[in-house]
Order: structure tokens, then C-alpha cells, then sequence
């Protein structure tokens, strides 16, 4: 019989991510094998829940296919092994804080001070492990809005905005030192970069390793401390930033710039900048994928004889050409008048659709005319 992963953490199926990490949360604390009443085949089966509900995109494959997602080619079968999840809790949430591609910084930190280095996401955190095996803080990104016209998204362009963030300092550099001092070892850490503290919890004593507050993780400070920054590495200011908008982006896509965020104290990684394009609508002119709609009014006589007509296309007016015994509604494809296809160097089509003019109102000469051509038409 299918699992249904819900149903072991105990929540409805439209429960949100933070509902989902708080309903495991909870199990995971009252059956994990090392706590009194603890039982490993319970926790076993509510860590395997977490990591199919855990995962935005594992948990979407699994609504659609159900447990046995794995087997539509959706999943490689690689979530995170319970025992990696119970000696995290033995060592005190030792790692990085990821679990088979699960963060479980954030559920479990509270009870290992920290222990364990959350990924920084859209705001602010740490971005894995530096030098000598150090976790590194990285920057807060940042969003930003940027307005252009339907013919600038077809074909792309160019925006420069300006930013007011943390930036790094130009005169030390970033680490804080004043130039010509020496950077020298920390004694608080003993140039390790963190520090190892025991506390007692219900489930024994654990030990937690946190980043040195003295150099923030770094294991040396500046002798002497910058002047322009004073010695936090990093300055807030305006910037300006060039931005290539690339050609055929849709209205609401986003385009990021790495390191390009706000930078962080101390010597950290910066975050990233994220453009989001709002792409102002052309009038008569509809856009699906790279292919561009249009309509074109014509006569009666027009659609029977066939004609050549102006169109406004992305470059400019054209003669479209109207075939004989054209009907109301039908297409007529312009190849390669579309929008430029996002990363290649083809463009999509322009279809024009065509809406025969009936005129409300005619003379008497042309009504006879139509009167004994009726049996034609």
C-alpha cells in the first residue's frame, strides 16, 4: 500500500512548509530512539515523510504520483538517511545543517545553540563552510523592480539602477585592517574560528560549535582596525548597476545578479541582487511563449479578391498578403517576427488574425448588386 506522507506527520495535504517542518519538528523530538519513550521505526518513517514534504519539488512530484514518485523519474531515491538525522542530534548538530539536501538548521538549532549553519536563502545567513572547514556569513539579498516595454523585452536591453546597501570597503578591502597592519590570530578561538561549548539537554550532554564571536568566524583580526569602516569591513553607500536585460523576458521573470546584494561585516560573502521585469503591455499586440497576435479589419471584397495590407509588426509596418477567399477569423503567419527566443538567436512568428468589416449600411446600387450575386456568394 502507497504511504501517505501526510498522514504520518499528521497534517492536511494543503498544509504550508512551515506547518510541514513544525509537524516534524514535533514527532521527530518525541520519537527519536535516544529520548526515553523513543521508538527508531517511528522516527525512521516521520524523517522519510520530511524529506518527500520538506522539498517543494519532491512534495509536488509525490501529490502527483504518490509515493512512489521515485519511480517516475522524478527522484534519484538520495533523501537524507534517518541515522544522518539521529547522529546530528548525538553530535550536537555538528555539519552544515543539510541532510540529504533537507536544511535542518532551522528545526533543530534551537536545541544545540546554533549548532547548525542554515543556508542563507532570500535573506540572511550562512553560505556553507570558508577556509579551514569555517562556516561564512553570507549577505542579505536584495529585490529590486525594474519597468520595461514590450519592445525592449522582444528584443532586450540595458537598465542602470541605483542601490543604497552595505557595501565593502574600498580601503581595507573588506577584512577591517587598517592599511599596513597585519592581521594576527585570534586567542579567543586559537585561530580555529569557532568555539565549542557543552550544555546539558533532556537529551544528554551535547556539544555545540559556534562561530568565534571575537573574530567572527575568521580566525584572525586586524592589529590595528580600518579607519574608514571601523574595522567592520563594509561601508553602506549609492551604487550604480548596469543591468542586461536579455532579450525574449516575460513580465514577472527574474533575472539574478550574484554578489551583487548587501555585503556582510567581517570579511563574509555578499548576497545576490534579484531583478524582477515588468514588462509594459503593447496595445494590439498579444504575446504567448515568443509568438506574437495580432488582429487586422478587412473588407468584404478584400477577403473574396484577395489583397495587400499594412500591419504594425516589432519592426515596423509591413505588407501582409491577404489570399484570396480569406475567412473571418483565420491566421495568417509572419515567420520570424516574433520575440527573440531567450538564449538562442531564432525569433518566434506573428500571427495576424483576420476579421472581415461588414458595413451596417450600404447604397441601393451596391445592394443590388449583392441581391444578384447572392447564388455566388
Amino acid at each position: 500500500m502507497s504511504k501517505d506522507y501526510y498522514k504520518i506527520l499528521g497534517i492536511e495535504k494543503n498544509a504550508s512548509a512551515e506547518e510541514v517542518k513544525k509537524a516534524f519538528k514535533k514527532l521527530a523530538m518525541q520519537y527519536h530512539p535516544d529520548r526515553p519513550g523513543g521508538d527508531e521505526a517511528k522516527f525512521k518513517e516521520i524523517n522519510e515523510a520530511y524529506q518527500v514534504l520538506g522539498d517543494s519539488s519532491k512534495r509536488q512530484r509525490f501529490d502527483q504520483f504518490g509515493a512512489d514518485f521515485d519511480q517516475q523519474g522524478g527522484w534519484n531515491g538520495s533523501g537524507a538517511n534517518w541515522e544522518d538525522v539521529m547522529n546530528m542530534f548525538r553530535q550536537g548538530g555538528h555539519g552544515d545543517g543539510h541532510v540529504g539536501g533537507v536544511d535542518l538548521g532551522d528545526i533543530f538549532g534551537d536545541l544545540f545553540g546554533g549548532g547548525f549553519s542554515a543556508q542563507g536563502g532570500p535573506t540572511s545567513g550562512w553560505s556553507g563552510r570558508g577556509r579551514g572547514g569555517r562556516r561564512t556569513q553570507r549577505g542579505r539579498d536584495i529585490q529590486v523592480d525594474v519597468e520595461i516595454d514590450f519592445k525592449e523585452a522582444a528584443f532586450g536591453t540595458e537598465r542602470e539602477i541605483s542601490l543604497r546597501k552595505q557595501t565593502q570597503c574600498n580601503v581595507c578591502g573588506g577584512n577591517g585592517s587598517e592599511p599596513g597592519s597585519k592581521m594576527e590570530k585570534c586567542a579567543t578561538c586559537n585561530g580555529q574560528g569557532q568555539v565549542v561549548q557543552t550544555q546539558h539537554t533532556f537529551l544528554g550532554t551535547m556539544q555545540t560549535v559556534n562561530t568565534c564571536s571575537d573574530c567572527h568566524g575568521r580566525g584572525e583580526k586586524p592589529s590595528k582596525k580600518c579607519k574608514n569602516c571601523g574595522g567592520d569591513g563594509i561601508l553602506a553607500k549609492i551604487i550604480s548597476v548596469k543591468i542586461k536585460i536579455p532579450s525574449g523576458i516575460d513580465d514577472g521573470e527574474v533575472i539574478r545578479l550574484s554578489g551583487y546584494g548587501e555585503a556582510v561585516p567581517h570579511g563574509g560573502q555578499s548576497g545576490d541582487l534579484y531583478v524582477r521585469a515588468h514588462v509594459r503591455p503593447l496595445k494590439g499586440f498579444n504575446r504567448e511563449g515568443f509568438d506574437i497576435y495580432s488582429e487586422k479589419e478587412i473588407n468584404f471584397s478584400q477577403a473574396v479578391l484577395g489583397d495587400k495590407v499594412e500591419i504594425e509588426t516589432l519592426d515596423g509596418m509591413v505588407k501582409l498578403v491577404i489570399p484570396e477567399g480569406t475567412e473571418s477569423g483565420q491566421l495568417i503567419r509572419l515567420k520570424g517576427r516574433g520575440i527573440t527566443e531567450l538564449g538562442r538567436a531564432g525569433r518566434g512568428d506573428h500571427y495576424v488574425k483576420v476579421k472581415i468589416r461588414v458595413p451596417r449600411k450600404i447604397s441601393r446600387d451596391v445592394k443590388k448588386k449583392l441581391e444578384e450575386l447572392r447564388d455566388e456568394l
